[in-house]
């Protein structure tokens, strides 16, 4: 029989956000990030496509 020892997440006493977390931050840059990527992908392969046309 296996034991498992539960552990609490947290206290369940909330606290008050004074700034962002780290992950906050690092989300919006990761996102920001992928916008840009695929706004430049966009952009390589409509640009191929009108030299190719014309």
């Amino acid at each position: 029989m296996q034991t498992f020892t539960l552990v609490a997440a947290h206290s369940g006493t909330p606290t008050p956000r004074t700034a962002p977390e780290l992950s906050d931050i690092a989300l919006f840059v990761m996102a920001a990030a992928g916008v840009w990527f695929v706004r430049r992908a966009l952009r390589r392969r409509f640009a191929k496509a009108r030299a190719a046309k014309d």
